[in-house]
């Protein structure tokens, strides 16, 4: 408990420019008790409405939780969801530059309806994906720059909307050349960004097979070796860690599978944003210099708190203390 309390010490205060494509989410709360004469399908009596941060967003918030110092850049627009998210991100300690808000696209909604603690369905508010990343306007990427001249580490957010592209990572690569400041990505498969040499990568499972580009059947084992070294050829990130759901984390090495790490969450209502958890967690140890297995035991502890609630939500460090104490072999060694 003295590790996990020392390593939560060492965290507080780290200053972590999130990049990516911020989201809010949106939650509807009712209850279901009969069928609509007009289809077969649930009347939803409505009990209450709440906001989030999502996509992006939530990373930040996350680093907020833990104790950092979050600065989020991306883009939202001058509406009511857009409004939103400032009060929201203002209230938890998260920084977002009003000088960032644009009108391109409006502010990308998900509304998720929630039925006595489970999800019935999803319905987003968006526009198609587009190219309108941070650096294709010098007003816009000033922000940019300047916000990163104080970032202890910064985490690439892509949720494949637009905001991350392969020249907006060269560029922050580029901006931040010689300083000692931690990298991360985590990735989406669908739009292919070109990047390599950053010190973090942290696909689920399925978003890592896709990038290796190796085809399996759909009984077929999950080929780690194979995966590990097909990321590592292509990607080049100093540590590689690949979440595997229940099964846990797989830690990884310039192409070596170093071992697994097995799952801590005990009860899983939600697993919304269990991945911006676990790169913010992540992140925000391995930038202190934390070995690659703490760092993954650490963010294992802090998705099982927040799987084990209903919602995007975060973890915080009394929350992660509690959780590791009451679970065997959870603690720090």
């Amino acid at each position: 408990m003295d590790n996990l309390e020392n390593l939560i010490a060492e965290i507080k205060g780290l200053r972590v420019g999130i990049i990516g494509d911020i989201m809010l989410d949106h939650y509807i709360w009712g209850d279901a008790t009969r069928i609509s004469p007009e289809a077969p399908v649930p009347v939803i009596d409505v009990c209450r409405d709440s906001y989030t941060p999502g996509g992006a967003a939530n990373v930040a918030l996350n680093v907020a939780s833990l104790g950092g110092k979050a600065v989020l850049l991306g883009r939202t627009a001058n509406d009511d969801a857009g409004a939103q998210l400032s009060a929201t991100l203002h209230a938890a300690g998260v920084s977002y530059d009003p000088r960032l808000t644009r009108n391109e696209a409006p502010t990308i909604v998900k509304t998720r309806i929630v039925v006595r603690n489970q999800q019935l369905c999803r319905v987003d508010r968006e526009q198609a994906p587009s190219e309108y990343s941070l650096e294709d306007d010098d007003n816009i990427w000033h922000v940019v720059e300047e916000k990163l001249k104080y970032v202890d580490a910064v985490i690439f957010s892509d949720y494949s909307k637009g905001i991350i592209t392969s020249s907006l990572v060269e560029r922050v690569q580029n901006a931040l050349e010689g300083k000692k400041v931690f990298l991360s990505m985590d990735p989406k498969p669908r739009r292919r960004i070109k990047f390599s040499g950053l010190d973090l990568m942290t696909p689920n499972r399925l978003e890592s097979i896709a990038l290796s580009r190796i085809e399996l059947e759909p009984h077929d084992p999950f080929p780690a070796h194979d995966i590990c070294q097909s990321l590592w050829t292509q990607y080049k990130t100093k540590h590689l860690i690949i979440t595997l759901g229940g099964d846990g984390m797989l830690l990884s090495e310039k192409g070596n599978s170093l071992k697994c790490i097995p799952t801590v969450a005990r009860e899983v209502y939600d697993v919304s944003g269990a991945g911006d958890t676990v790169v913010a967690a992540l992140t925000m140890t391995l930038a202190r210099n934390v070995t690659l297995e703490d760092a993954a035991h650490f963010s294992n502890l802090a998705a099982g708190v927040v799987v084990s609630k209903v919602g995007t939500a975060t973890a915080t460090p009394a929350e992660i203390i509690n959780y590791a104490a009451a679970e065997e072999g959870g603690v720090l060694v």
